[in-house]
C-alpha cells in the first residue's frame, strides 16, 4: 500500500493566477482536499474528479470547523494511505494556523511537507498599487494580525514606519485609537484593501482621521490595512501598459479542460474567471467508431472538426489494439488551429486546413475531387452542425458519420462567475462556439429566479461580447441581439487581439 501524505499548501491571495507550480501539480494528484476558505473556487477543478473534498473554512462570527476535527481528519485520511491536500489562504505560516495540524502530523508519525504561498499580506499592497518599502518613507515594515487588538504592544508597533494588519476589519475603530494614543497623527495615511487579487477588490484610501467616515456599514473581511506614508505612494502599479489590464473576463470554456485561452488573456493584463458552460463527455455508445476504425483501410480522409474528436478517436484506436500506423492511405482534414495543434500531439500533420479554420470554407478549397471519397467523420454525437455533412455529400462523396463524443449543459452556472455577473464586475464574456453561447445563455436564464428584474439580455447590457468568428457570433445574436467583438481570425489568438484593439477604444 502506498504510504500517505499531507501538504499544506498556500493557495495565494485569492486567484488561481498567484498559484505556485509545485501547489498546483500536487493538486492534480490530490486523493482527499482539505480546503479554507477565501480559497478560488477555480482551484477546486484542480483536482481529479474522483478527489473527496472538504471544506474546513474558518471566518470570524460565523460557524467553523474546530481545529481538532481538522487535525483528526488529515491524520485518518492520511493512515488510510491518501494523498490529501490541505489548502489554506495565503501561507501556511503567516497567520495560517500550520502549527496544530503539523503537531497532530507528527505525533500520528505521518508524512507532510509544506509548500508556501503568497501571502496577503504582500500581495495586497502591490495589487493596491502601495510599496512597502521605499528609501525616504519607509525603512521598515510590520504585519500582524489584528483579531485580538488587546494583546498587541501598541507602543512598539507605533514607531514602525509602515503597519500591514491583518484580520482587522471589525476592530478598525480600536486600532485607529490605539495608534493615535501611541503617537500617530490623524493624517496618518491608511489604505483599506478587501478581497485582494479578485475581480471584485476594492480599495478605500483615508488618514487614520476619516477613513471610518469612508466606510461606514461596508463589511470589511477578508481585508488588509497598510498604515503609513508609502500609501501616498498608490498608483504604482504593477503592469499599466498591459492592454486588457482592469478588465474581469468571464471565458466560457469546456469542463475539465485546461484554457489557453485564460493564460493568453492573463498574459495581456486582465483577470479571468473560467466558467464552464460545457461537459464533454462519451458518446451514448462506441459501436460506431469502433466500427470504422476496425475498416480504416476502406477510408480515404479522415475529417476531425474538434480536439475532442481528436482526443476520443485515438483514445478508441488505443483500446482496439491500434496507432497512427493504422492511418497509412488515411489523409486527414481539420478544422480549426486547435484542432490541428492537438492532432500534433499524436505525431501527425493535417493534410489539409482550411482556410480561416472553418468547417464553411472546407469544401470550397478542398484539394481534391470528392467524387467518390469515402469520408471517415467522428462528431459530436447530438447538436452538430449539419451543413458539414451535405456539403460533401453533395459533391459525390460518401461520408460515414459515427459518434465521438457528447457535449451537454453543466447543471448550474458556476457560482464565482454568477457572483461576478450579478455584481456588475464582468467586462466581457467570451465564446469560442455556438454551444457555449446557447448554454451560457441558458445557465444565466435558469439563475435568474422569476422575481428577477433581470433578464439575461439585460444582465449583460454593459459587458462586452466576444465571438471567435461568424457562426458563434450568428449564436450570439439570436440570443443576446449583439455582438460586439468578433475576431478577424478564427482563433484563440485572433480573439485576444481583437479584444486588445476593442480595449484600446475603451481608453
Amino acid at each position: 500500500m502506498t504510504s500517505g501524505k499531507v501538504s499544506l499548501i498556500g493557495a495565494g491571495p485569492g486567484s488561481i493566477a498567484y498559484l505556485t507550480l509545485k501547489g498546483q501539480h500536487l493538486l492534480s494528484q490530490a486523493e482527499v482536499l482539505i480546503y479554507d476558505d477565501l480559497v478560488d473556487p477555480q482551484l477546486l477543478q484542480l483536482v481529479p474528479s474522483n478527489c473527496v473534498q472538504l471544506h474546513v473554512g474558518k471566518r470570524g462570527g460565523s460557524p467553523s470547523t474546530p481545529q481538532d476535527i481538522i487535525n483528526l481528519l488529515l491524520v485518518d485520511f492520511c493512515s488510510q494511505g491518501k494523498q490529501v491536500v490541505r489548502l489554506k489562504g495565503g501561507d501556511p505560516f503567516i497567520f495560517g494556523r500550520a502549527n496544530p495540524e503539523i503537531g497532530a502530523l507528527i505525533a500520528a508519525n505521518c508524512h507532510y511537507e509544506v509548500i508556501p504561498g503568497i501571502s496577503s499580506a504582500l500581495a495586497a499592497p502591490l495589487l493596491a498599487g502601495i510599496p512597502l518599502t521605499d528609501k525616504d518613507l519607509s525603512r521598515c515594515f510590520v504585519v500582524l494580525s489584528a483579531h485580538d487588538p488587546d494583546i498587541l504592544d501598541w507602543d512598539a508597533i507605533a514607531k514602525i514606519d509602515t503597519i500591514v494588519i491583518l484580520m482587522g476589519g471589525r476592530f478598525l475603530e480600536d486600532i485607529i485609537q490605539n495608534l493615535q494614543e501611541k503617537g500617530r497623527s490623524p493624517s496618518t495615511p491608511i489604505a483599506i484593501i478587501r478581497h485582494c487579487a479578485r475581480p471584485e477588490q476594492q480599495v478605500w484610501i483615508g488618514t487614520l482621521g476619516d477613513i471610518v467616515d469612508q466606510i461606514t456599514e461596508e463589511s470589511l473581511s477578508p481585508t488588509v490595512m497598510v498604515i503609513g506614508d508609502v500609501v501616498k505612494l498608490r498608483n504604482m502599479t504593477t503592469s499599466p501598459s498591459l492592454p486588457l489590464s482592469g478588465k474581469t473576463v468571464i471565458v466560457t470554456r469546456a469542463a475539465e479542460q485546461s484554457s489557453k485561452f485564460s493564460d493568453l488573456l492573463q498574459e495581456q493584463g486582465a483577470t479571468v474567471i473560467e466558467m464552464p458552460a460545457l461537459e464533454i463527455t462519451p458518446p451514448s455508445s462506441w459501436e460506431g467508431l469502433d466500427q470504422a476504425i476496425a475498416t480504416l483501410k476502406d477510408f480515404h480522409w479522415l475529417i476531425l472538426t474538434s480536439a475532442n474528436g481528436v482526443h476520443y478517436f485515438f483514445e478508441r484506436l488505443a483500446n482496439a489494439g491500434k496507432d497512427t500506423r493504422a492511418l497509412a492511405g488515411v489523409k486527414i482534414a481539420v478544422v480549426g488551429k486547435k484542432t490541428a495543434e492537438s492532432l500534433k500531439q499524436y505525431g501527425l500533420l493535417a493534410d489539409y486546413i482550411p482556410p480561416d479554420f472553418v468547417a464553411d470554407s472546407l469544401i470550397e478549397h478542398f484539394p481534391e475531387n470528392l467524387s467518390g471519397q469515402k469520408i471517415l467523420f467522428p462528431r459530436v454525437e447530438t447538436g452538430g452542425r449539419e451543413v458539414l455533412v451535405k456539403d460533401l455529400s453533395v459533391v459525390g462523396a460518401e461520408v460515414v458519420e459515427v459518434a465521438a463524443y457528447q457535449s451537454g449543459c453543466p447543471k448550474q452556472i458556476n457560482p464565482q462567475a454568477w457572483q461576478v455577473l450579478q455584481e456588475g464586475m464582468a467586462d466581457i464574456v467570451t465564446f469560442a462556439s455556438s454551444k457555449t453561447v446557447q448554454n451560457f445563455y441558458h445557465l444565466v436564464k435558469v439563475a435568474l429566479t422569476s422575481k428577477s428584474k433581470y433578464t439575461p439580455q439585460s444582465l449583460l447590457e454593459n459587458v462586452c461580447l466576444a465571438s471567435i468568428g461568424p457562426q458563434t457570433s450568428k449564436t450570439c445574436y439570436e440570443a443576446f441581439g449583439r455582438v460586439d467583438v468578433e475576431a478577424q481570425e478564427y482563433t484563440l489568438e485572433g480573439l485576444t487581439a481583437a479584444l486588445i484593439q476593442w480595449a484600446k477604444t475603451q481608453n
